[in-house]
């Protein structure tokens, strides 16, 4: 008998990353497209399981008109392992479906909720962590993996670290202070500076009955919902009622919603992940090989002359991007749009998305 049998992975897939547009669009969204020629960031989601995760202990939360696309560079997972949203309320009702679904199949689950659009580079490391953070569950605790903050990010949430927790299991544990909104600068810089800070990674692990409990406590009115759909799993008109009851939540991510006022809440360090969260064009540069003088290559050949930190990307077969003089540059070539940027302004490509939804643009969105 596995000392693992009742915990599940659910991986959240039903995002859209505006930040990689025009690559990362409604119909492909960023968890879907292929970066380094090799995988999908889902497809890597799914493979860091391996091992410690059977993909029929293996859930995936998303939109009905993403399924398909991952199920197909995912066969190994269940087709009922899907669990469709009927459009996005937040990650506090994604949690919710989830563990509903759980306590039905298995009251005894304890659930590890994943991202499907980081990039993790120490597997071995990540899986030890979810093992110990399997642990430490099981004394009722919500355990969260905090990432080492390597700069002052204002575009990340921050755990502030209090005690040290004696848990089964070899990982560091502490017990946390507060959750803390993405900062200013300078309050980023003095969190940094306190060395008792982790950046908010977005993945939690809990026992579903622990979870569903702080759902009864803290949101009342969500939890009311999520049973009335847990109770309708199963029968004929199971997906009219989870429609009918998805348009009355109020959209709350998990950390405003429960993790700023739970109990008993812990942090796993995760210091050698090697993570990122592929958040935008910029941040690809920390993941994906640079040559000699900074520059990124992706999908296609490269030829640049005094050109140094720039990336070019683009999804036309057997094109040359010839570049000439560019400095911390981002060039992209995806589908009907192109994009130009300087790195500095990368975060701001979600301005440009919203722009075009604002002005009738939607063939290119």
């Amino acid at each position: 008998m596995s000392a693992f049998e009742n915990y599940y992975a659910v991986i959240m897939a039903g995002g859209g990353g505006t930040r990689l547009w025009p690559l990362s669009r409604k119909e492909t969204p960023k968890q879907m497209v292929n970066l380094d020629g090799k995988e999908t960031l889902f497809q890597m989601a799914v493979n860091r399981l391996n091992g410690l995760f059977d993909p029929s202990r293996i859930l995936v939360v998303t939109v009905a008109e993403q399924a398909k696309q991952l199920q197909k560079q995912t066969p190994e997972i269940p087709t009922e392992n899907y669990l469709l949203e009927p459009f996005p309320k937040g990650t506090a009702s994604v949690v919710g479906f989830a563990a509903a679904y759980l306590k039905n199949i298995n009251p005894n689950a304890t659930m590890a909720v994943l991202t499907a659009d980081h990039f993790i580079q120490n597997v071995p490391e990540f899986q030890n962590l979810l093992k110990n953070a399997y642990y430490a569950a099981q004394n009722k605790a919500l355990v969260t993996l905090g990432i080492e903050p390597t700069y002052p990010a204002t575009g990340f949430g921050y755990i502030q670290r209090g005690g040290l927790i004696e848990t089964e299991g070899s990982a560091l544990c502490y017990q946390v202070v507060r959750f803390k909104e993405k900062p200013l600068d300078e309050l980023a810089k003095e969190f940094i500076n306190r060395g008792d800070h982790d950046w908010n990674s977005g993945m939690f692990i809990w026992r579903v009955d622990q979870i569903l409990d702080e759902f009864e406590r803290q949101m009342p009115a969500l939890f009311e919902i999520i049973k009335t759909i847990q109770s309708a799993f199963g029968k004929n008109n199971e997906q009219e009622i989870i429609r009918e009851n998805w348009s009355k939540i109020k959209a709350t991510t998990i950390d405003y919603g429960i993790m700023e006022n739970a109990a008993n809440v812990v942090v796993l360090p995760a210091a050698r992940l090697g993570w990122n969260d592929v958040g935008s064009w910029d941040s690809l540069f920390d993941v994906i090989p640079n040559d000699e003088k900074g520059n990124v290559a992706l999908g296609i050949n490269h030829i640049c002359f005094d050109t140094e930190k720039t990336l070019v990307y683009s999804q036309t077969a057997n094109r040359i991007v010839v570049t000439i003089g560019l400095r911390n540059t981002i060039v992209v070539e995806a589908g009907n749009a192109i994009l130009v940027c300087d790195r500095a302004e990368a975060q701001n490509v979600k301005n440009v998305v919203k722009f075009l939804t604002e002005n009738g643009y939607e063939d290119y969105l």
